[in-house]
């Protein structure tokens, strides 16, 4: 009996497990028997093994072949594990010495020509094996800049299973020369993008990101931009087409500022695993954009797919911004699944194969019209729609959805003056985001020794027992509550609102035009809050 094993990775979501990958061969009648609960990508490695194995020049063991992969409990999907089987096979043949495989995990899809293919999720894979203490990983040649993001674990990269053979013989390397049009990613990944989601693997030009400059008028709406890309919160704009509310969304992730290391790690590997890496940038380092078609289905916006779930546009927005434009043309069944992920910075996917948990704390900006035809409200326009018509458009956004979000900003048609006066540009996104920076480095502060960075993850009963506003400030606030214009969910939303608005004024607390700010800010009606020492 001749037995070897190694070791590869298999992601459960955006999470890996390491896997052993055990291969026997017994005498008997040549047979090759793949257990421990592969999917049918995996079944199918099988036969690519075995032509990769041959086409490298490696003979073909004429025995029963078992080849196992443990913990069997473990679903185990697509076609990293080639790698792995391939080498536990030569082990096991005595071809590769059977101890140098024991500690290396390895990573790969092979082809028929034993050329190693990228897969999806090569981060999170070797984040797996480095926290299950391997030191030595192998990958795909074109994902060794992915993989060495990982601290403490050596990456070997190999084009094909010839070199890897070579490698771990100690035999003279081959010398291959690249397939022609082989870049990263890989022809078979490039393009690939998830049904609605708006996201690929194209990369996107940051010289060309669009500027807060371009916008013109709209003061009030800009203030909002402000307000929720320093505190995090969740802001609505509701008015005509073509007033600038998707213009206003689309230059909210440049005023956020970089992502730190650890929250890199994190986007990047949801977008690894969802194989949307852009070519030549293995770290996102930049906040997410993810902006979904109003005809996403459920499965594409929380997550799902047959087996195992996928990320979907929440998680893929994940420490970004998720917009939905048109948000009153989404399914109300869609809408209503963001209320969890919104509250806890995380989705749940239940599914027959199991159930997981993905990251999904986003910042989310809604887009819609006061009604289908665009034009209720509008003194000059005539609006078409009939009033039942108006009530189910309205409807899609519903209450306890809207009463998570935190803004909710009226936008007006610019005036024709305002938009051909073109002498005078408004504040740039860089201008903005100075001052976005500073508060959020100023809440930072507040909160250094506890698990919240941004004031809208302060629990509400915190805010109101631990930090206190301004005397006298609560005043209009406590009025609407009584009235039952507010929550006690929108008193907290409001209070975080306006330290917000205090940080971003260099307050040590919030103030009354602060908190009447953040009350007309929320609810639309005016409360003679000035805009000084705050947002312009």
């Amino acid at each position: 009996m001749a037995f070897a094993r190694t070791c590869s990775v298999a992601l459960v979501g955006v999470e890996g497990v390491v896997v052993e990958v055990q291969a026997d061969l017994e005498p008997g009648v040549a047979a090759f028997t793949l257990v421990g609960l592969p999917d049918k990508s995996l079944t199918e490695s099988r036969d690519r093994v075995r032509a990769a194995v041959v086409n490298s020049g490696a003979a073909w063991p004429s025995k029963k072949l078992t080849v196992g992969l443990s913990p069997a409990s473990v679903p185990k999907s697509g076609s990293g594990f080639d790698l792995a089987v391939a080498a536990a096979v030569l082990g096991a043949a005595e071809r590769i010495d059977p101890r140098v495989l024991a500690d290396i995990v390895m990573i790969g899809e092979l082809g028929l020509d034993g050329r190693v293919r990228p897969v999806r999720g090569i981060l999170p894979a070797v984040l797996a094996a480095a926290e299950a203490g391997y030191e030595q990983v192998v990958v795909p040649e074109s994902a060794v800049p992915e993989a060495s993001l990982v601290p403490g674990v050596s990456v070997l990269g190999v084009r094909s299973l010839r070199q890897l053979i070579a490698v771990l013989t100690e035999e003279p390397v081959p010398d291959e020369e690249p397939v022609p049009g082989e870049i990263r990613p890989d022809p078979f990944l490039a393009g690939l993008a998830l049904p609605g989601t708006g996201l690929g693997t194209g990369a996107t030009d940051g010289a060309h990101a669009p500027d807060l400059s371009d916008v013109a008028g709209q003061h009030t709406a800009r203030a909002a931009l402000e307000v929720a890309a320093a505190g995090r919160h969740h802001v609505f704009f509701k008015g005509p087409p073509g007033a600038g509310k998707t213009m206003l969304a689309e230059r909210l992730p440049g005023l956020l500022p970089e992502l730190g290391r650890a929250e890199s790690l994190e986007v990047t590997a949801v977008h690894s695993v969802a194989g949307m890496l852009p070519p030549g940038h293995p770290l996102v380092d930049r906040p997410p954009y993810c902006a979904p078609h109003h005809s996403a289905t459920m499965a594409s916006l929380v997550g799902g797919g047959n087996g195992l779930p996928r990320p979907g546009a929440v998680s893929l927005a994940h420490h970004g911004v998720l917009f939905l434009d048109e948000a009153a043309e989404f399914h109300s069944s869609v809408l209503d699944a963001l209320r969890q992920p919104l509250e806890s910075g995380h989705v749940v996917i239940a599914r027959a194969a199991g159930m997981l948990r993905m990251p999904a704390r986003f910042l989310m900006a809604l887009a819609a019209n006061p009604c289908p035809c665009g034009r209720h409200g509008r003194g000059d326009d005539i609006c078409e729609c009939r009033p039942s018509s108006i009530k189910r458009y309205r409807a899609r956004l519903s209450g306890p959805l809207m009463d998570r979000v935190d803004l909710r900003v009226t936008v007006e048609p610019v005036a024709r003056a305002e938009l051909l006066r073109m002498d005078t540009r408004a504040e740039s996104t860089a201008v903005v985001a100075d001052r976005v920076r500073l508060a959020r480095e100023r809440a930072a502060r507040r909160y250094e020794g506890l698990p919240w960075r941004t004031n809208s993850e302060v629990p509400g009963h915190e805010l109101r027992t631990r930090w206190h506003v301004q005397p006298g400030a609560l005043a209009k606030a406590e009025e609407d509550l009584d009235r039952g214009l507010l929550t006690a969910r929108g008193l907290d939303r409001v209070l975080r609102v306006a330290w917000t608005l205090a940080d971003l004024g260099g307050r040590d607390r919030p103030s009354v035009n602060d908190v009447n700010w953040a009350l007309e800010l929320r609810t639309g009606v005016r409360r003679g809050a000035l805009l000084e020492g705050a947002p312009r």
